[in-house]
């Protein structure tokens, strides 16, 4: 069962997900949703902090233990709230998952046409991929170049032309959010950020993968890529006997109507440290990239809509309450997506239970202590004291929070106007570790610097009562 039912009511527009316009609901009022399960309200120390609050900021919040799961702190856990950067949080989780952790990784691949298969020349070299973010032209064995070389040791010598498969991703889907990029499924980790449009990142796929395969000594008749035919199953034609009896298909298949054969792959590193390089800085970009990752060679037609579907997929295969949740991309960069307290706390305890380790797998609590958690080491760590330039580092965005603290606080930032949410783990005054969201909703002109200051306030008292 649930750990807690939700009864939703339709909120404003009737819209299910929608929670109210945070500028009209002060923090006071009870949300419109009623869990039936009476859970513990905020320790003391945590009321006083939420009693300096503004009156028209919403603030929701689940404190639990990660151990047993047990809730210890709550506060409308079920509302749903506009979560920022907490999104990155969901998407870098479910990327884990979907690759089956640590092990996980992208791949491209280089085929030909199945009646070229085996000959020096051929009509035309298609590279696939499943859009892959670190996938470089000439860095090390997940590049280009290693394609190219792979190739031409297959015996490869003359292409007439370089095509890109475009059937594996809707590229252009993804531009419907507001980060506004096309996500294709062949991308290289050295374009620039102003390069943004379609075209302009087929053309420099197509340019480098050709000048790879000519230093690699294979002839390239075409300097223009082409774009692969969608690829259709054979249906055999039906044939009747003399009497009109329908007879079994023939089982050939024509060697035109085969599926290309494969010439040449590589494949990624662990997605780990990708996933660490997006969650710790918060890197908008990269975190709808790792959304796009999903919906590649999906069902739903690799778009952006597949590709949410995959992620709700996951996380309701992980047991992760989603009554109010609307995803809507991977950053949290747009204001359509909405998270509870109960949903990240959910997924964040799921995360610390399952065994995905840097290094050697072991029990939860071993990896968490020793800093091996693959999940949770994505999280900024607080209170390194490493300046704003270097939030690539272990701090990301929490470096400079809770500074001086002596808590051992991994968490992610959430931040937009008028938006502000902090979601991690903390180990307690008891030596215990929590797992916790507070979410804050209020007007574009509340003040974010105040917001977060009583967040860390409330993770003090978070660790200090338990």
């Amino acid at each position: 069962m649930r750990r807690a039912v939700l009864l939703s009511l339709l909120l404003g527009s009737g819209s299910f997900g929608q929670a109210p316009t945070p500028e009209t609901v002060p923090s006071g009022v009870p949300d419109s949703s009623v869990t039936l399960q009476r859970e513990p309200a905020p320790s003391a120390g945590v009321q006083r902090v939420l009693d300096g609050v503004r009156r028209d900021v919403r603030v929701t919040l689940l404190v639990r233990d990660v151990k047993d799961g047990r809730v210890l702190e709550s506060l409308h856990a079920d509302t749903p709230m506009i979560p920022a950067s907490a999104m990155k949080t969901v998407t870098g989780a479910v990327v884990l998952v979907d690759r089956q952790g640590a092990r996980g990784w992208w791949s491209t691949e280089l085929t030909v046409p199945a009646a070229d298969s085996g000959k020096a020349k051929v009509k035309a070299l298609t590279i696939r991929g499943t859009a892959d973010p670190t996938l470089s032209v000439a860095d090390g064995q997940n590049s280009l170049r290693e394609l190219a070389r792979q190739a031409f040791a297959a015996g490869v010598r003359e292409v007439g032309e370089v095509r890109l498969d475009d059937t594996r991703l809707n590229a252009v889907s993804f531009a419907s959010t507001v980060y506004e990029s096309p996500m294709p499924a062949v991308r290289l980790k050295e374009w620039p950020v102003s390069l943004v449009s379609l075209s302009e990142m087929r053309a420099s796929v197509g340019r480098a993968l050709i000048a790879e395969l000519r230093r690699a000594g294979i002839k390239v008749n075409s300097d223009v890529p082409g774009s692969a035919p969608t690829y259709r199953p054979y249906k055999p034609p039906v044939l009747k006997d003399k009497e009109g009896n329908v007879l079994p298909p023939d089982p050939v298949i024509p060697v035109e109507r085969r599926p290309e054969q494969g010439v040449a792959s590589v494949r990624s590193g662990s997605v780990v440290p990708f996933v660490w390089s997006v969650l710790r800085p918060s890197d908008n970009s990269g975190a709808e990239k790792l959304l796009a990752t999903l919906g590649a060679g999906r069902a739903g037609g690799g778009t952006l809509k597949g590709a949410l579907a995959r992620e709700r997929d996951v996380l309701e295969g992980l047991g992760v309450n989603l009554n109010g949740v609307v995803l809507g991309d991977g950053s949290g960069l747009g204001r359509e997506s909405r998270l509870t307290a109960r949903a990240l706390t959910d997924l964040m305890k799921v995360m610390y239970d399952l065994p995905y380790a840097t290094g050697k797998p072991g029990l939860p609590q071993n990896l968490y202590r020793e800093k091996q958690n693959a999940f949770v080491e994505a999280l900024p760590l607080a209170g390194t004291g490493e300046h704003l330039p270097n939030h690539g580092g272990r701090g990301g965005t929490m470096s400079t929070r809770l500074v001086g603290s002596g808590l051992d606080v991994r968490a992610k930032t959430g931040t937009l106007p008028g938006v502000s949410t902090l979601s991690g783990y903390v180990t307690a005054k008891s030596g215990r570790v929590l797992v916790f969201a507070v979410l804050m909703n209020g007007p574009e002109t509340a003040p974010l610097l105040t917001l977060r200051f009583q967040q860390d306030q409330m993770v003090r008292a978070i660790a200090a009562a338990h």
